[in-house]
């Protein structure tokens, strides 16, 4: 076992020959004050270790880590962390450390139970191989008897050359000879050179290939401040949405897993969004002459990128039937489960089409150039505003008096947005039409998407407790407008299946009883609603609404 208290160490320096100074130090300091032997057989090499997490890095975040460590035949898969079932080891064969890997490629047990619930539906996907041999010694007292052993791994990191990474050096004790296990942890702590181990394996191998755990997230984040010219905020945000775009498009195209094309279609939504809120802000005079869009240009672009929020829409559609289709069957009362499955059949025959489509696409000139253009144009604005603000403040000119800040572009653009929500909520009756529904849900996400691109200027707490209260309201116009799209999809789906011959009756039957299902749902939603929207826009929603802007101007 390991010595308690020690983490272990690692050997200090930029390069292999400094490193190996070091282990040569240890090993005479060692030997000063024990034998130290070579155990029989060693160093032994050819290990061999890939982690693996979601693209999401969910296992991360959930405090677990999952690795794959290969062998002659077969291998095993380790997950340690924060599982409630502990941490476990299953035995695999036909595991592929180099290709991403779905759920259902997991064997039964606790690894598969322990991660499930934090994965789906993502799939798991190799993050970095390490391979390495590990040298090991035996520590002698007078004697003759081992009190302790040294372990001294040499990792490398496999990324298509062979990069290595500092020397692990461990102490592993002895039963009953335990003082004399921290005795020779003392003295590798006290030479030059040798520093403890501050973070996992898995973090300097990442470190190693220019990444870092969690180096991707979904979220908008953007670096921005409330002095902040206004335009140089605007072209950060969107450039940040840009790079999520972009960061999403190899595994889209590469069928990965469904969720890829969902953050996709996120952020390019919140892209339309942000250019209805402040697209103007971009149109501002800037330092460098004809950075700034003009008003056609920016609604090319706007036209385009609702181009690409149409051309996924229908897989994602289909995405959504497949992955909800389980709990669709559980629904099911007097039709049976295998009754719909030629209705799961059509829906995959008719992804494969869409899909194709999709990729087509997002290979084409056509995206590639709206991407290339618009990462060159966001640029350039954001630099020349930057620039512009450091002019100003060189001259002593006021920067209030020549640009609008984010701080103020922010509350404007936010309170706006919130006086839509609450006038077109309000308005709303038991008569009114579906469609006032379906209106108020996007007039929802565009103030949404406001507090999200604004996030960074506002107090955590009032931030929070309008976030909490509008999501809620979210929920429920989402439930309405959803069950809507899906009763038509399945109609839509229905007739085409009839017309392609590819409908058994007790199918349609079938599809008729989830569509009830789906319209009692809905009716559900919108007798929920007036309670919802009461909490967000009443008295109480306004003030905490007025306290997030004046938290913000602050």
């Amino acid at each position: 076992m390991t010595t308690p208290g020690l983490a272990g160490f690692i050997a200090s320096g930029e390069d292999s020959q400094t490193w190996d100074v070091v282990v040569a130090e240890v090993l005479e300091a060692l030997g000063q004050g024990f034998e130290l032997l070579p155990e029989r057989g060693a160093p032994r090499g050819g290990r061999r270790r890939t982690w693996f997490d979601t693209f999401d890095w969910r296992l991360y975040k959930a405090g677990l880590t999952l690795e794959y460590a290969a062998a002659h035949r077969g291998g095993e898969l380790r997950l340690t962390g924060a599982s409630p079932y502990g941490d476990a080891v299953q035995l695999v064969t036909g595991w592929k450390a180099s290709r991403p890997h779905q759920l259902r490629d997991l064997p039964d047990g606790p690894i598969a139970t322990s991660v499930s619930g934090v994965v789906a539906p993502r799939a798991l996907l190799p993050e970095v191989t390490v391979t390495g041999t590990t040298a090991a010694y035996r520590l002698l007292n007078e004697d003759g008897k081992t009190v302790a052993r040294l372990l001294v791994e040499y990792p490398a990191v496999a990324a298509g050359d062979v990069r290595p990474l500092p020397p692990r050096l461990t102490i592993t004790e002895v039963r009953g000879y335990l003082t004399q296990a921290r005795r020779a942890a003392r003295i590798i702590a006290g030479i030059p050179g040798v520093r403890p181990v501050t973070q996992p394996l898995l973090a300097d191998a990442l470190h190693a290939i220019g990444r870092y755990p969690g180096d991707y997230s979904n979220k908008v984040a953007a670096n921005i401040t409330g002095r902040m010219p206004a335009a140089e905020a605007a072209a950060t945000i969107l450039l940040r949405l840009l790079d999520i775009v972009e960061a999403n498009v190899p595994g889209v195209l590469r069928d990965i897993d469904i969720e890829f094309l969902h953050d996709l279609r996120v952020s390019v939504r919140r892209s339309r969004s942000a250019l209805k809120l402040f697209g103007d802000a971009l149109t501002a005079p800037l330092a460098a002459p004809g950075t700034a869009l003009t008003g056609r240009k920016l609604a090319r672009f706007a036209a385009e990128f609702k181009w690409v929020g149409d051309l996924t829409t229908p897989t994602r559609d289909l995405d959504v039937h497949l992955l909800d289709f389980e709990d669709t069957v559980r629904t099911l009362r007097a039709a049976k489960p295998d009754d719909l499955e030629p209705f799961r059949a059509y829906l995959k025959q008719r992804r494969v089409r869409e899909f194709r489509l999709l990729a087509r696409g997002l290979r084409s000139p056509r995206f590639v150039t709206l991407t290339r253009d618009w990462r060159e144009r966001l640029t350039a604005i954001r630099d020349s505003a930057n620039a512009g603000t450091a002019a100003t403040v060189r001259s002593g000119q006021s920067r209030r008096a020549v640009v609008e800040t984010t701080g103020t572009l922010a509350a404007d653009r936010t309170r706006l947005a919130f006086a839509k929500v609450a006038k077109r909520g309000a308005a709303i009756t038991p008569a009114s039409p579906h469609d006032s529904l379906h209106d108020l849900r996007k007039r929802c996400k565009e103030l949404r998407y406001a507090l999200e691109f604004f996030a960074p200027l506002y107090p955590a707490d009032s931030y929070g407790a309008v976030l909490a209260d509008l999501k809620r309201l979210q929920d429920c116009l989402g439930e309405f407008q959803d069950t809507e799209v899906q009763i038509g999809e399945i109609r839509a789906l229905a007739t085409s299946m009839l017309a392609a011959d590819e409908a058994p009756a007790v199918t349609l039957l079938a599809m008729g009883e989830v569509t009830a299902w789906l319209a009692a749902r809905q009716q559900g939603a919108r007798e929920d609603f007036e309670r919802r929207f009461a909490e967000f826009a009443g008295v109480d929603g306004q003030r905490r609404m007025a306290e997030l802007l004046r938290g913000g101007a602050a």
